[in-house]
């Protein structure tokens, strides 16, 4: 047992109070020995072993499954940060500094900024870096962040460039085929026309080259009960993704306008914004990469190119650019629960509303026609939100807005309950599988036994996590909603004395409104004694 020195402190090597932080990223599972190295139990078993080792006591675990080093924003890590913070822990050890992250800016950051001014030692086992120590392997540090940035900016530039070159190439290399098509079995960058829905694609363009309208192309497509393209998309059933089981106008010209059906190759329409993010940007159809005739065309290209004349022709009607009315995004249907949709028409200089759902397809009669003049619409409104607002603000008083906020808080106290009460199954998860490792290290149970077990904790324990973070972001909602409370008293009366309201104020008092087909309209306010 010996001392180290950190913040001018004295601590013996057993009042550290250990959280180990394990990260796998989606490019490890890869890896041919991910099994040998980089998986989550073996960080596990080489982190404990370690704990174990120095003497250290045991506090926390941290693991992020699946998440890149260069964004920082995992959820893993922003419990770790928090536990910091709050001096659950004082030890951070990771198998090695690309686990901590791979931005050699932001990992160089909490390693010689955030840990030091937190009173945190963090250590690296297989550099052998402890900055509670000073030793010439902490110098190479820095160095290390930028290799292992570099590492990260050099893998994705190599991929990029070999997808690059498939792309010039004319290899389709994006996720899932246009509608209409499937992968050639024998060349994956090859496409090839789909027997079942090349010919629902060929009948679009054939009806839309007649003259029919984009309308009636929908209505078609829905009565016959024809899959949609992002429905064939969706691989699991139970996924969380959004799809739409109907035909749209929109959904029908995006094919309609789609050049790979006449077997030219059209990629590069979107790009990463950075190697470190995930968000993507539209490109200008001059950097598209476009390779002609890579395929079998389901569409002759002189019929693909009349129709792009009717679609513009069949343009709906509408006023780009153009202010949002003071309603807009609020109105919604009873009967379907869309929104409805405010438009302008031209002919007869006036503004409307009605169903979105309903003009998707007004022939399969999806939904009800809500046709309401907007103008006549919002001095209605209008005057029924002032009396409202009027007549409350008589008799709203302190007790009322502390009642609703004492109300709100309360939900919010038995979700932390639940919290605190799952965060305990946790620990007892984690002082399950040290308990194993003990047993495995003295010999009491086999290696194959161990890594069963294990392997089932770690699948209890990765659901587990998932309904914690989950109950966390439902936490910050109604925390969220409990300080807008607040405020909603002035905006109140800030509306009485208003000629003309805006936007921000509507949207900041109001839930939505809802009409039916009768016109019934009812007006739910974020201020809930106001629905009473």
């Amino acid at each position: 047992m010996y001392l180290i020195a950190l913040n001018n402190k004295l601590l013996n090597e057993n009042t550290y109070k250990a959280g180990i932080y394990i990260r796998l990223s989606e490019a490890d599972e890869g890896k041919p020995r991910e099994s040998d190295s980089e998986s989550v139990l073996n960080q596990r078993n080489m982190l404990m072993n370690f704990v174990k080792e120095k003497g250290f006591i045991f506090a926390s675990e941290y693991v992020d499954d699946g998440y890149s080093g260069t964004n920082f924003e995992r959820p893993g890590f922003s419990k770790m940060i928090e536990d910091i913070k709050n001096k659950v822990i004082n030890l951070v050890i990771v198998k090695d500094l690309s686990r901590l992250g791979r931005d050699h800016i932001m990992t160089g950051y909490y390693v010689e900024n955030f840990f030091p001014e937190n009173g945190i030692r963090f250590i690296s086992i297989q550099e052998g870096y402890d900055n509670a120590v000073n030793q010439a392997s902490n110098d190479s540090s820095t160095f290390i962040f930028a290799c292992n940035d570099y590492y990260s900016k050099q893998n994705s530039i190599k991929i990029r460039n070999v997808l690059n070159d498939k792309r010039r190439n004319g290899k389709f290399i994006g996720s899932a085929p246009s509608y209409g098509y499937l992968r050639d079995p024998n060349d994956k960058g090859h496409l090839i026309p789909d027997p079942e829905y090349a010919p629902v694609v060929k009948k679009i363009f054939d009806m839309a080259y007649e003259g029919v309208g984009l309308s009636a192309i929908t209505s078609y497509l829905n009565e016959s009960k024809i899959k949609t393209p992002s429905s064939l998309k969706r691989k699991n059933p139970y996924a969380k993704n959004k799809y739409n089981p109907i035909w749209t106008i929109s959904s029908v010209k995006n094919i309609l306008k789609n050049q790979m059906y006449v077997g030219d190759m059209v990629q590069s329409v979107q790009t990463k914004i950075s190697y470190k993010s995930k968000k993507k940007k539209t490109l200008p159809k001059g950097n598209w990469d476009i390779v002609k005739n890579t395929h079998e065309p389901i569409v002759d290209r002189v019929i693909f190119e009349q129709v792009q004349s009717n679609v513009k022709r069949t343009k709906i009607s509408s006023i780009t650019k153009r202010k949002k009315r003071l309603f807009e995004n609020l109105l919604y249907c009873h009967e379907c629960g869309n929104m409805l949709t405010i438009t302008y028409k031209k002919k007869n200089n006036y503004w409307t509303i009605n169903c979105n759902r309903y003009s998707r397809d007004p022939k399969r009669r999806m939904c009800e026609p809500h046709f309401i003049p907007y103008d006549k619409l919002e001095n209605a409104l209008l005057t029924t939100i002032k009396k409202t607002y009027k007549k409350y603000l008589k008799t709203i008083d302190i007790s009322d807005l502390a009642k609703e906020i004492n109300n709100k808080k309360k939900n919010n106290f038995k979700t932390q309950e639940k919290i605190k009460e799952l965060e305990s199954k946790e620990k007892e998860y984690l002082n399950k599988l040290d308990a194993l490792y003990e047993d495995k290290f003295k010999g009491l149970v086999s290696e194959e036994m161990y890594k069963r077990i294990a392997n089932d904790t770690e699948v209890s324990l990765t659901k587990l996590r998932k309904e914690i973070n989950k109950l966390k972001d439902d936490n910050k909602v109604i925390k969220n909603k409990t300080d807008d409370l607040k405020q909603y008293e002035e905006k109140i009366k800030s509306l009485i004395n208003i000629e003309k309201p805006t936007r921000e104020l509507m949207q900041t008092i109001i839930d939505k409104i809802v009409i039916d087909k009768d016109k019934n309209i009812e007006i739910i306010y974020k201020f809930s004694i106001l629905n009473n």
